[in-house]
């Protein structure tokens, strides 16, 4: 092997592992078992750590990319955006409307896909999703919350019926939740999706995570996050939970994801 050679391999062992080559990335999706993930690295130097979104009704992986300010948000803070992709366009969280797979299952299949061709972990997977993505978002932290190390969500949450707190794991991690008092899509009260599904209460669904996570729920303060007045618990096992309530409409901001995001420390 010439020295060129030499060269060459032992450059590509001393990369991090999320800088080496892999066979998916950019425009071509990674595939585990059940489905399959979009992610792009930051442009320069090292990824700290990775974010997982999952994007809202009727759109896919693809089109989650293509939210160009999205993706520099998370880029400008080191992190991977990783966008994941719904079956036939949404997804099958406990007590939608529909069906089509084992999403605990997938996410799992993606985290640990994530850990193997990138080297992220638990403490530098992040989790973010928008409207029915929220919802997907929020289960994935009841569901496995310790494989995560935060949240940034917009515009939804769990559905009826609410978990109960010991449904969760108690392993929670810090979130920020943003939602808009003139949201009609997901309002903050939830409503009807035909005559069988009921989106959940934004503000009942913070008390499940806030309990389950040990917050201090007496000693709640106030912050302001992206512009936006939020209601902060302290005291809770691994950081703190905010919800911060906008007067617009049905939205994901970058600005507010940024803000979510150095909130949580990243």
């Amino acid at each position: 092997m010439g020295f060129e050679r030499v060269a060459a391999v032992a450059a590509f062992f001393l990369l991090p592992l999320a800088a080496q080559a892999t066979d998916c990335g950019e425009t071509v999706a990674c595939t585990v078992e059940e489905g399959s993930y979009r992610i792009e690295l930051p442009g320069t130097g090292m990824a700290k750590g990775v974010l997982v979104f999952f994007h809202g009704y009727k759109s896919s992986a693809e089109l989650q990319m293509q939210h160009r300010a999205l993706v520099e948000v998370a880029h400008a803070h080191r992190l991977a955006f990783a966008a994941v992709d719904g079956l036939n366009g949404t997804w099958s969280h406990p007590n939608a409307p529909g069906d089509f797979r084992d999403e605990k299952r997938f996410v799992g299949h993606v985290f640990d896909d994530l850990r193997t061709r990138f080297g992220f972990t638990a403490k530098n997977t992040l989790v973010g999703g928008f409207s029915q993505g929220a919802s997907m978002a929020w289960y994935t932290l009841c569901q496995q919350g310790n494989r995560t190390a935060g949240a940034v969500t917009f515009s939804g949450v769990f559905w009826d019926p609410l978990p109960n707190p010991q449904d969760c794991v108690a392993d929670m991690p810090p979130i920020v939740h943003f939602h808009g008092t003139a949201d009609r899509t997901f309002p903050l009260s939830g409503r009807a999706i035909g005559d069988d599904f009921h989106q959940g209460d934004t503000f009942k669904s913070m008390v499940v995570v806030r309990e389950r996570a040990s917050c201090e729920m007496t000693a709640e303060t106030k912050k302001t996050l992206g512009g936006i007045a939020c209601s902060v618990t302290p005291g809770c096992n691994r950081g703190e939970i905010a919800l911060c309530i906008h007067d617009c409409g049905h939205q994901v901001r970058p600005d507010q994801l940024d803000a979510g995001l150095t909130e949580i420390g990243f």
